[in-house]
C-alpha cells in the first residue's frame, strides 16, 4: 500500500518535517502554482470515460460530503467517492491527508486513493504532484524505471484524490516490523540497484525529488518468509521479492523551476541543504547513501533533530566540513567557531562514530561476506561527499563495483528470481 504514516525514531518521536517546515516550503512555491493551477485541475488521466466535469448519477445516492476540523474527508467503508470508486478499508493517514483502499466499480480492480485534505496548501502541492506523475506515465508508460504510476487525478469536494495501484509495505515499515532487523546483504544489493535506477532516470528528464527517504519505497510486493536466524534463535522476515516503487512525488522540482529554500526529511538532509547553499541533483544521491547505510545496519546514519547537531554527526562520521561551504553559507556562522569546527560536538549522543569504523563483528549478519560491506561503505561514502560536485551521480554509482555480482549473474545467465520476476511485474498492473 501507498506510505502515509509518520516516520518514528525507537523512542516514539516524530521525525518527519514539521507542518511550519512544509507550510515555509509551500510558501515559496505559491505564487507559480497559483498561475498554473487552473490548467492543472482540469486535467485527468482517467483510464474510463471522462468527467466532463460532473459526476455520475450514482452520486445522489452517496451520504453527505462533510470534512472534520483539519480538513480530512470524513467517510465509512462503504462510501462511493466520485460515482466509482467504493472504500474498502483505511490504509493510513498522514499530514497531507489520508490513503484508503478503494474498489474501482468501471473496472473492478482494488486501488489505493489518496485523499487529500481540503486545504489549500497540501491542495496545490497534489496538483503538482498529479503534473509530475503525468509527465512520468508520459515518458514511461509501462513502468520500467519503477516509479510509481498515476492510474487516476480528479477533485472530490474540494479533495484532490489520486489513485494508484496497491503496493507492498514501504522499506521502513518493513523495517520495524521486523524489529529493525538489518535486511540481508543481497537485498540491500538488489534495493540500491532499483533505487539508483529509478532516481537516475529522473535526473535523466531533470527533475529533482527532493524527499528520498525509506518512507518513500515500497516495495512492490512485501510477501515474505519467516525464518530463524541461527545465531540468535530470533524469527525474521526475509522477503521473497525485493522489487521497489518509488512513491510520494509532492516535493519533486525540475530542474529549471523555482527551488524552495529546504527540502528533504531531517534524517536524510544534505549538508548544503541545512547551509542554504542551494542544492540539485546532488541532494538526491545524499539521501540514497543514507538509505542504503539505514538498510543495511537497520538504524539512521544521522539521527538528530537540531540543525548544529546534525552537522557535528556528519563531521564526526565524515570528517571536517570544507571551510569554503561554511564561509559561503550565510548561516555558517551559527553551527561553526572561528576555528571551523562544529560547536555542537559534545552534544552528540555516544554512538556515532566515523563511517570507516562500520560494520563491527555485532553488526554482520551470517555469511556476510567483509568485501561485501567494504564495497557497500565505500559506495556510501562516495555518496556522501560534502562538496555536491563531487558526489557520484546516479550514473556513475550503477557503475560501482558494489553491484558487480549483480552484473556478473546478468553476463552468466545465472540471474535470481528477483531480475526474472522484473521483467514480467513491471510491466503488468496488479
Amino acid at each position: 500500500m501507498l506510505e502515509t504514516s509518520k516516520r518514528r525514531r525507537r523512542d516514539g518521536t516524530a521525525t518527519n518535517r514539521s507542518e511550519s517546515e512544509f507550510e515555509s516550503a509551500s510558501s515559496d512555491r505559491s505564487r507559480y502554482r497559483q498561475r498554473r493551477r487552473r490548467h492543472w485541475a482540469t486535467q485527468s488521466v482517467r483510464r474510463g470515460p471522462p468527467h466532463h466535469g460532473r459526476e455520475p448519477s450514482t452520486r445522489s445516492r452517496s451520504p453527505p460530503v462533510e470534512d472534520d476540523a483539519d480538513g480530512h474527508l470524513i467517510f465509512s467503508e462503504g462510501d462511493l467517492i466520485a460515482g466509482r470508486y467504493k472504500i474498502l478499508s483505511a490504509l493510513g493517514e498522514g499530514t497531507f491527508g489520508k490513503v484508503v483502499k478503494v474498489k474501482d466499480m468501471q473496472r473492478n480492480e482494488v486501488l489505493a486513493l489518496k485523499v487529500v485534505r481540503n486545504v489549500e496548501r497540501y491542495t496545490e502541492a497534489a496538483e503538482m504532484e498529479a503534473r509530475v506523475l503525468r509527465k512520468l506515465g508520459k515518458w514511461d508508460p509501462r513502468g520500467k524505471h519503477l516509479c510509481v504510476q498515476m492510474l487516476d487525478y480528479f477533485n472530490y469536494h474540494g479533495h484532490a484524490c489520486l489513485a494508484f495501484d496497491m503496493l507492498g509495505a514501504s522499506l521502513f515499515d518493513f523495517l520495524k516490523d521486523n524489529g529493525y532487523a538489518p535486511y540481508p546483504m543481497r537485498h540491500v544489493r538488489e534495493i540500491a540497484l532499483d533505487l539508483c535506477r529509478a532516481v537516475a532516470f529522473l535526473h535523466d528528464n531533470r527533475l529533482v525529488h527532493t524527499d528520498l527517504k525509506l518512507e518513500n519505497v515500497l516495495f512492490y510486493d512485501s510477501g515474505h518468509d519467516l525464518v530463524v536466524d541461527a545465531a540468535t534463535g530470533r524469527e525474521t522476515k526475509v522477503l521473497r521479492n525485493a522489487e521497489i516503487r518509488v512513491i510520494d512525488f509532492g516535493s519533486a522540482t525540475f530542474e529549471y523551476e523555482h527551488h524552495t529554500r529546504i527540502v528533504q526529511t531531517r534524517h536524510y538532509r544534505a549538508p548544503e541543504v541545512i547551509l542554504e547553499l542551494g542544492w540539485s541533483y546532488p541532494c538526491d544521491a545524499w539521501s540514497v547513501g543514507c538509505i542504503l547505510f539505514e538498510m543495511a545496519l537497520g538504524r539512521p546514519l544521522f539521527d538528530e533533530r537540531d540543525n548544529g547537531r546534525h552537522l557535528a554527526e556528519m563531521e564526526v562520521t565524515l570528517g571536517r566540513l570544507p571551510e569554503s561551504m561554511i564561509r559561503q553559507s550565510r548561516v555558517g556562522k551559527k553551527y561553526f567557531s572561528k576555528s571551523g569546527s562544529a560547536t555542537d560536538r559534545p552534544k552528540l549522543r555516544p554512538t556515532c562514530k566515523p563511517l570507516i569504523r562500520y560494520p563491527d563483528w555485532r553488526e554482520m549478519a551470517a555469511g556476510q561476506e567483509m568485501d561485501d560491506w567494504e564495497d557497500l561503505m565505500d559506495l556510501v561514502s562516495k555518496l556522501l561527499a560534502f562538496r555536491p560536485f563531487c558526489r557520484l551521480t546516479m550514473r556513475e554509482a550503477l557503475r560501482h563495483a558494489f553491484f558487480a555480482p549483480l552484473k556478473n549473474m546478468a553476463r552468466s545467465g545465472t540471474s535470481s528470481q528477483w531480475r526474472d520476476s522484473k521483467s514480467s511485474s513491471s510491466v503488468t498492473s496488479r
